[in-house]
């Protein structure tokens, strides 16, 4: 499919297919993307080509520790069909030199292309352009790499120790973190009882359907073009600054997506793309192969997380002292924010009057760990949830009542020592999805027992305050009341453009059958900053909702003097400005407008609240706004075999105010099966820093047969900051779940899991040290 040509926009509904109140917030639309994917006819990034295109690969490292000696391209460029092989030294400016924390910690520099040093497996080392692709990967098996291998470290605690093996030449601790709260050290020794348990979660995959894919070409003004499946546009300037272009000289446009989940955050195909298409002069194609995106694409963090939590003995928290410990891999990327999120999210929706959270980022000769859905902020939720389990499990209490006495309450401090200031509904989703479950089903076979589990959680949504983030949008009427939305939000596929449409339809009373939403392109869209942190309802949501209002009092005095009525009498809706009995079309309006000279578009800038927050003493704002939930799960356990079946699942989360609760339901939905993947059997495994599982034959996420039917209550309890009230629920539906099945399983068998994921190896293991030592223990 050649596309230049054909830029299409991602208007939301065919006329056809719209219901007659399709504006109206939180009505089920079939928006035109979703109708398109099951019609398989939406174009991806990798079904876009040009005639004459070159196809793109990479040439990575066999090696996760070694000095490069020597690069020999001669046979590589003697291929028939290659037109480009280059390596580090073909890169104008071969780094990615980027302060990704927000609070001055040292940034460190990754090169595009490995020039001297290759630091982990899989590591790009060269790049090259083909007439076909098979000549592309003959060329890239003929690319000679003599190493001098070097030791490597693995494990992030042994990097830590002074006579491991530098990863960079400022030491293997990239960052640090603390916060704290009260005097810890006296309330733990008023305690009761201090409970201490250590949590470890894995490395996972994004495990998206898309993998990484793309097309360049430089256009006729000469602006080098990329459109790629990414979830950050404003990568352009990545680009621009990687091959000295000014900024204007370089344009992304993001195509629908076939998953993102944080994984096309950072840069993927794009500089690799760019430095082909500028050094050859024509169009290039890249996708990677599913092998490829497992092996060397960035991973969710490993966490190992040490909670001591001092209690009474009715179950009241008295203190929390928390180490987190996270494995950046080899090259920093976003682990200071993962690791941030971490720790200021470390103690979960429980009060704390004293408490202390310390967390640290290590580099390691492993492939290198970013952004993933839930962001630090859920590999927490797995050690909170347990320890709240384990504590009622000691105190022989409740875990639901030990739990009712410990909820954070608006006006509650945070380990910040900055005040809640919204709404909080945890403890109506606890009662709600407890309620639920339903009766208890009956085991399938002798050796099977059922179980049943909860977990609560609290995810912020929006980037930290201290970014003083911002969006912008432009909205317009077109002379026949049709209605345009321009911003440069990119959609993962769940919904974001469409959002947008909805959100202006519910102030301006046009409806998405007769909304058109352009998304996504560096040069032609309002810039709104990626689609990541559950930030685009956030702030493009809140831009849209700025505009549109901004653009309804400008019609309001034209639409008020033809009806000979006040401004505020009027009523926008179905496509119409009324009071009483009398309307004007939307047409009729935007036609007015424009002949008395009242432009009827709007273009303006969001800019989300701001606030301090202090790196040394570990206090200030953080995060602008939570969202709550809590999960409730039935599961069986074959106690012969270890297999977890997992028979019923409830998701609740309070979401504000729903701008569609369809696409709440969904994302619920869809977080909580990434989720049971994450609590169950995905597991990036790495031997001496080697992947060993990159084909989905080996990598298990979780299929149809491995999941119920996931019952997702939206609640609108509590108003939140988004636009209209709404809250964020991109990623908060994917923390609980690893902590529900894990007090399902105990509740089935008698053991507690704190290791992840919860395979039936593991769980057969922890089963026989039980039997052996007679009693309960954890794994």
């Amino acid at each position: 499919m050649s596309t230049e040509i054909a830029d299409r926009d991602a208007t939301i509904v065919a006329p056809e297919q719209a219901s007659p109140d399709a504006s109206r917030r939180g009505a089920p639309v079939h928006h035109r993307d979703f109708v398109e994917k099951v019609a398989g006819t939406l174009p991806y990034a990798d079904d876009w080509g040009f005639p004459g295109m070159l196809h793109g690969v990479v040439v990575r490292a066999q090696l996760p520790s070694a000095r490069i000696v020597a690069i020999d391209t001669s046979a590589a460029r003697a291929v028939p069909g290659v037109r480009a092989v280059l390596t580090a030294a073909d890169v104008p400016h071969n780094g990615i030199h980027d302060e990704a924390s927000g609070l001055g910690v040292d940034a460190i520099q990754q090169p595009v292309l490995a020039a001297d040093r290759v630091r982990y497996d899989g590591e790009p080392v060269a790049v090259i352009a083909a007439e076909t692709p098979g000549a592309a990967l003959e060329a890239a098996g003929l690319v000679d790499v003599e190493y001098e291998e070097l030791p490597g470290v693995f494990d992030p605690e042994e990097a830590l120790r002074d006579d491991a093996p530098a990863i960079h030449a400022g030491g293997n601790r990239y960052v640090d973190w603390r916060s704290s709260i009260g005097d810890v050290d006296a309330a733990m020794r008023s305690a009761d009882l201090v409970v201490e348990e250590t949590y470890r979660s894995q490395r996972v995959d994004h495990a998206y359907l898309e993998p990484e894919a793309g097309i360049g070409w430089i256009d006729s003004d000469g602006v080098l073009t990329l459109r790629v499946s990414t979830q950050v546009i404003e990568h352009a300037r990545e680009i621009a600054e990687i091959l000295k272009l000014p900024h204007s000289r370089v344009r992304v446009i993001a195509s629908y997506m076939g998953g993102g989940f944080g994984g096309k955050e950072d840069m993927t195909i794009e500089p690799f793309l760019a430095l082909l298409v500028w050094r050859t002069r024509r169009p290039v194609r890249m996708v990677w192969t599913r092998q490829e995106s497992l092996l060397a694409r960035y991973k969710r963090h490993p966490f190992t997380m040490r909670y001591r939590t001092g209690v009474r003995r009715d179950g009241t928290i008295v203190a929390q002292d928390v180490r987190i410990v996270g494995d950046a891999g080899a090259y920093p990327l976003l682990s200071s924010r993962v690791l941030f999120a971490a720790t200021v999210n470390a103690t979960g929706p429980y009060r704390v009057q004293d408490a202390r959270v310390e967390s640290t980022a290590v580099f390691t000769n492993n492939v290198p760990t970013s952004a993933f859905r839930g962001f630090g902020a859920m590999q927490v939720v797995f050690g909170y949830e347990s320890q709240m389990d384990r504590i009622a499990e000691l105190l022989g209490l409740d875990p639901a009542e030990v739990r009712r006495r410990n909820f954070v309450q608006r006006g509650d401090l945070r380990v910040t020592g900055e005040p809640i200031d919204t709404g909080v509904g945890v403890g109506e989703c606890m009662e709600r999805v407890l309620a639920e479950l339903g009766p208890p089903s009956r085991p399938s076979g002798p050796h099977s027992r059922i179980g049943r589990g909860f977990a609560c959680s609290m995810q912020p949504y929006g980037r930290s305050v201290f970014f003083a983030d911002r969006a912008s949008a432009w909205i317009g009427l077109e002379q026949d009341g049709t209605m345009v939305i321009r911003a440069g939000v990119t959609d993962l596929g769940a919904g974001q453009a469409a959002s947008l449409a909805n959100i202006a339809g519910e102030i301006l009373g046009v409806t998405v059958d007769r909304t058109s939403v352009h998304i996504g392109d560096s040069a032609l869209t309002p810039l709104t900053g990626g689609t990541f942190a559950t930030r685009q309802l956030y702030m493009s949501g809140n831009a849209v909702l700025k505009v549109a209002r901004s653009l309804r009092s400008k019609l309001e005095p034209v639409a008020a003097a033809l009806l000979e009525c006040e401004p505020a009498q009027l009523s926008f809706e179905d496509n119409r400005v009324s009071v009483g009995d009398r309307s004007l079309t939307m047409a009729e309006v935007a036609q007015a407008a424009e002949h008395q000279g009242v432009m009827p578009y709007v273009h303006e800038t969001f800019e989300a609240e701001t606030g301090e927050f202090d790196r040394e003493t570990g206090r200030g704002r953080s995060f602008p706004d939570y969202t709550h939930g809590a999960h409730a799960a039935e599961v069986e356990v074959d106690e012969s075999t270890g297999q977890v079946r997992v028979l019923k699942y409830v998701a609740c989360h309070d979401v504000g105010r729903a701008i569609s609760m369809q696409r709440v339901e969904g994302q619920i939905q869809g977080a909580v099966a990434q989720g049971v993947g994450y609590a169950l059997s995905e597991d990036v495994e790495l031997v001496d820093g080697v992947p060993s599982s990159t084909l989905f034959a080996e990598y298990l996420i979780p299929s149809s047969v491995d999941l119920p039917d996931i019952r997702a209550i939206g609640l609108e309890l509590h108003p939140g900051k988004g636009p209209l009230g709404a809250r964020g629920i991109g990623e908060p539906p994917i923390g609980p779940s690893a902590p529900a099945l894990a007090s399902a399983i105990q509740d089935a068998v008698g053991v507690r899991l704190q290791r992840l994921p919860m395979t039936p190896e593991r769980l057969l293991d922890a089963l026989q040290a039980a039997r052996g030592a007679s009693g309960s223990v954890a794994s």
